[in-house]
């Protein structure tokens, strides 16, 4: 496990404790960066009534850039697979989305988010849910399983995206979508621009531009490619939606 791996499942397991020390998990930190803002802007980013019915451990635990399965367009029946699932709130969504004819999937590499997401699913009595260990770069699922993949403020925290992308495109099905959230950077910003800005674990010096962003899906064979930005997280940087379809 690479040191910048190892560096942010520490940040994210820490996280986790904190939820279950009864304690936000934007507020563990004092050096937050975009993916825990200290307005609580992870939790804003939901509906009241979507955050109304979930269990306090999976809205406190969030700690994303955005709200993907609102954009995702989920239907009846499909299979969804949330790539660093977290406390489990955009799963357990998911999982009121697709029904019990549908399945969600959450995978997380950081145990203790893992047993907070389980508990938090036992607590929802969602029956269509299941959370898997692995990394985004080595998806412990089968080629063409999954209908739609969703994420929130993690794509830009892996240390080889290219591979994140082919993994994306191998368990998708045919004609099966994108609906992430994550933190993307202007194109005029160099890498060194962006550390200036934020940490790499703080979601920040890790993120593609939009340029890159477009080009790696592309490279993998995505169509219908695109990237909206949707709020300005710190100078030039955006939180923003990202769709694309496998043809």
């Amino acid at each position: 496990m690479s040191d910048l791996r190892e560096e942010v499942r520490e940040r994210y397991a820490a996280a986790a404790r904190s939820v279950k020390d009864g304690m936000a998990a934007n507020d563990w930190d004092a050096e937050a960066g975009c993916c825990e803002p200290k307005d609580g802007l992870g939790v804003q980013l939901y509906d009241v009534t979507e955050r109304r019915d979930l269990p306090e451990e999976a809205v406190l635990a969030s700690l994303g850039c955005g709200n993907p399965t609102a954009v995702a367009e989920l239907h009846q029946g499909e299979v969804v697979l949330d790539l660093g699932s977290g406390g489990g709130i955009d799963v357990l969504l998911s999982a009121q989305r697709v029904g019990p004819s549908g399945k969600a999937y959450g995978l997380d590499m950081t145990d203790e988010m893992l047993e907070l997401a389980r508990e938090n699913a036992r607590k929802a009595e969602a029956t269509n849910v299941e959370f898997l260990k692995g990394y985004i770069e080595e998806i412990p699922l089968p080629d063409d399983s999954v209908d739609v993949i969703i994420s929130n403020c993690v794509i830009n925290l892996s240390t080889d995206k290219p591979k994140v992308v082919a993994e994306m495109f191998r368990v998708l099905r045919a004609e099966g979508r994108l609906g992430i959230s994550d933190i993307v950077a202007a194109d005029e910003l160099g890498q060194a621009d962006r550390a200036e800005r934020g940490s790499y674990v703080g979601c920040i010096a890790g993120a593609l531009s939009f340029e890159e962003y477009r080009g790696m899906l592309a490279s993998a064979g995505f169509t219908d490619i695109a990237i909206e930005p949707t709020h300005e997280v710190t100078d030039q940087m955006y939180g923003a939606i990202v769709r694309a379809r496998k043809a």
